[in-house]
């Protein structure tokens, strides 16, 4: 049997404490310990946090796990609630009451646009944007195209809105807003409504969503025009959220016509997309997402016992030291 250094090229090393920044996949025998060592992933997880006070579905968010906003919102809502990482506060409402809306920004820079003033099975249509600056939220200029279950993604000064419906069909319009008025830029490739995003105005992702059949297409925005990823969803689904970026972009929960409401997570690594042996504890759809691949916020959505205040907190799969036990 061929032994590790003529696999790997190396020998193990033999040390005395364990090495400060092993690579992945590194072996080593702590001589202390008279243990065998390794440089291996984790287990990336979902872990319960505090619950929202106001339950409801297709709302919007914005911000990092530890930072996050929630606002608007199914049944058809203006609230708006911050969380510090653990628990969520009620702060100043949205100015225009609505639900299937999208966001953009952080907890003190956020951006709330588009959406529906109806509710539950909204028909009409707004272009409404408002910015909020960590207290009050103010209505600045409107988007081009009003529409509903929209996606958004980016900062307060530099966002991008894309996809929706302008009842009663979908759209792939895209349009980028520099901090004070919205401009039209070329739309998506495959049109959409309750898809997901992440990334920036300069590097934007979109994947999942209806057409109105379900598709896990997935496009890639250069600041200028859509490229479709050869990498498509592997649970197709429409309603979900997204977190992260263009090249570490994470996609979880949404629903499955016809079958069921789901809490499947999946990693984008810019090419190709993996799913996560870790699901949310509680599957739904409509809910809202922020922050990274590695540390992500899930919150609110419609599930199969109704509207939910539920908040999931995302940890990835980050390195760690296992010890190696032989057979």
């Amino acid at each position: 049997m061929a032994d590790y250094i003529n696999i790997y090229g190396q020998d193990i090393l033999a040390v005395a404490s364990d090495p400060a920044n092993p690579t992945l996949g590194q072996i080593w025998y702590n001589t202390t310990s008279n243990t065998l060592k390794g440089q291996g992933f984790g287990v990336a997880s979902w872990a319960t946090g505090g619950n929202m006070n106001t339950a409801r579905s297709t709302l919007a968010g914005a911000g990092i796990q530890t930072s996050a906003l929630a606002f608007g919102g199914t049944p058809v809502t203006s609230a708006t609630e911050s969380y510090n990482g653990s628990t969520w506060t009620s702060v100043s409402p949205l100015n225009t009451t609505r639900t299937t809306l999208a966001g953009a920004g952080t907890q003190t820079a956020g951006l709330a646009f588009g959406g529906s003033p109806t509710s539950p099975t909204p028909s009409a249509t707004t272009g409404a944007t408002e910015e909020y600056n960590g207290s009050t939220w103010t209505s600045v200029n409107s988007m081009v195209t009003a529409r509903r279950v929209l996606t958004g993604t980016g900062i307060q000064t530099a966002a991008l809105g894309f996809g929706g419906a302008t009842p009663p069909v979908g759209t792939g319009a895209t349009e980028e807003y520099d901090g004070t008025s919205w401009t039209s830029s070329n739309p998506l490739n495959t049109a959409r409504f309750g898809s997901a995003g992440a990334g920036t105005q300069t590097a934007g992702l979109a994947f999942g969503g209806g057409t109105p059949s379900v598709t896990g297409a997935t496009e890639e925005y250069d600041g200028n025009s859509w490229a479709t990823s050869p990498g498509s969803l592997n649970t197709v689904r429409v309603y979900l959220a997204g977190a992260g970026t263009q090249t570490a972009g994470l996609g979880f929960g949404g629903y499955i016509p016809g079958t069921a409401y789901t809490g499947a997570t999946e990693e984008y690594n810019g090419a190709a997309w993996t799913s996560s042996p870790a699901s949310l504890a509680t599957a739904r759809a409509g809910l809202a997402g922020c922050g990274t691949q590695t540390s992500a916020l899930g919150f609110g959505g419609d599930s199969a016992t109704g509207f939910q205040s539920a908040t999931e907190e995302w940890t990835g799969a980050a390195p760690v030291v296992r010890s190696i036990q032989g057979s």
